[in-house]
This record gives structure tokens, C-alpha cells and sequence, in this order.
């Protein structure tokens, strides 16, 4: 191996633990919440560290189809946070 490689490996497992780490403190927000903007907030959040990590894992294994996964996952995130905040100002998603 060389340096190079090295230095990515160690990269890529510092960028898992600290969006794992980001995960996990989102998690708790969603649990203890103080009011629903907040768990909106934290799910928002949660579907962007979920693509980190999937982004991260296609790097780490060298292939192209966990970044149309993440894709996918970017837009059904966005649309579901936005219906979600929706119904919760509003009582109904579709007016």
C-alpha cells in the first residue's frame, strides 16, 4: 500500500465515525424533541447523514451505485420532510 492509500482509509474511517457519531445525536434529538419543529428538524437532518453514509460507503468500496442510491434517498428525504412539516402546521398535506 502506499501513503497515499493510507491516508484515505484513515480519512474515510474518520468521516464514518464523525457522520455515525452525527447520526446517533440526531436519534436522540428525534427522541427528546422538546416540541415537533425540533423532530422535523432532526428527521431532516437524519435523512442528510444517511446519505453522507452512503456516499462514504460507495468511496470506500470504489462503485458508482450507492450514489444513485443517495440520490433517490436525497429526493424522497426532501419531499417526505416537506409533506411532514406540512401536515403538521396544517392538518392536511393536499389542499
Amino acid at each position: 500500500m502506499s501513503l497515499a492509500t493510507d491516508f484515505m482509509d484513515i480519512a474515510l474511517m474518520i468521516a464514518f465515525v464523525a457522520v455515525a457519531l452525527a447520526q446517533l445525536l440526531s436519534m436522540i434529538r428525534v427522541v427528546i424533541g422538546p416540541n415537533t419543529g425540533d423532530r422535523i428538524l432532526a428527521l431532516d437532518t437524519m435523512v442528510v447523514n444517511a446519505i453522507g453514509l452512503i456516499v462514504l460507503l460507495g468511496i470506500s468500496q470504489g462503485t458508482r451505485i450507492y450514489f444513485e442510491a443517495a440520490m433517490i434517498i436525497a429526493m424522497l428525504g426532501f419531499v417526505s420532510s416537506v409533506a411532514y412539516a406540512r401536515f403538521i402546521l396544517r392538518g392536511d398535506i393536499i389542499e
